[in-house]
């Protein structure tokens, strides 16, 4: 497995009125994207300040499993696009729990 840096941003459906936690099938996402988190797909992630992006790092094969993975969730393509995908080389520190 292969780590990526993944950015997804707010998409048409976003409204940046609203809090994460009452935007539209928000409980639906979050249990969503807990069961990643607790599979190993997502190593770490979380909003970036200031910006409507969020960076995730996760465990995949290529980038190909990570738009599959992601098109599951929810939010996917109405509330969160994937904006870009890298392969990420950790260099400084360690992702063991």
């Amino acid at each position: 497995m292969t780590l990526f840096a993944v950015t997804r941003t707010h998409g048409l459906g976003f409204r940046a009125d609203l809090p994460l936690e009452q935007q539209r099938d928000w409980r639906a996402h979050a249990e969503f994207m807990n069961g990643l988190l607790r599979g190993g797909f997502i190593v770490i992630g979380g909003p970036l300040e200031g910006t409507d992006d969020v960076l995730l790092i996760v465990r995949a094969a290529d980038a190909q499993e990570i738009e599959r993975r992601f098109a599951a969730d929810p939010w996917s393509g109405d509330l969160l696009t994937i904006k870009q995908i890298v392969p990420w080389n950790l260099r400084l520190g360690s992702l063991d729990r």
